[in-house]
């Protein structure tokens, strides 16, 4: 299925981690299927929750592993196999805590960063060669021992009105990585949305 393209959120699954700054990956992929009114439906044989989508005769998957983020290679890895989905049409949206909150940066390839649901992905993928989308999430400054603390946190009220801005660029950026190929997309939409946009 050479023309299908697999958009996937990383996250966590369960109502305690719901809306955390660890899932701004189930974040933006909810925000697309609300705007392609994609339903979900949870495929057990590949721990993940999927919304298909037709969009301009292009076929169209999101997914949120179920797996925890740890782990969110095993249910990728099985989905794009299955589907036999080419490493170029294969999309990952994470969270960044080295961004600051109001900063996407989306890359064609690179390193984990030290993500661990990317470390997994590489790992059950056997490569680096997958779209990246990272959503700055910011940290606190003496985050080094508190990261886990932080990123399982939620939004504050302050923050989700930037978290708003963020997700709208984000999915116009996928948006426009679907149209027009990853370059125009990086170029038009990396950087740091203004609280002030």
């Amino acid at each position: 299925m050479a023309n299908l393209d697999l958009i996937v959120g990383l996250g966590n699954p369960g109502d305690e981690y719901a809306g955390t700054r660890h899932n701004a990956g189930f974040l933006l992929v909810e925000q697309l299927a609300d705007s392609w009114r994609a339903d979900w439906k949870t495929e057990t044989r590949f721990q993940s929750r999927v919304a298909r989508v037709e969009r301009e005769g292009r076929q169209l998957l999101l997914c949120e592993p179920q797996t925890y983020m740890n782990q969110s290679g095993e249910a990728v890895g099985a989905l794009a196999g299955f589907f036999q989905v080419p490493l170029g049409k294969l999309m990952v949206v994470v969270d960044d805590a080295d961004l600051p909150l109001g900063e996407i940066r989306l890359r064609a390839h690179g390193s984990s960063g030290g993500h661990h649901g990317l470390e997994s992905l590489e790992q059950h993928l056997a490569t680096r060669d997958f779209a990246r989308l990272r959503i700055g999430i910011g940290r606190v400054s003496d985050a080094t021992r508190h990261i886990t603390d932080y990123v399982l946190g939620r939004f504050g009220a302050d923050e989700k009105k930037l978290l708003e801005k963020v997700l709208t660029r984000a999915a116009e950026q996928v948006e426009c990585w679907l149209d027009a190929g990853i370059e125009k997309a990086m170029n038009q939409f990396n950087g740091a949305i203004e609280d002030s946009e």
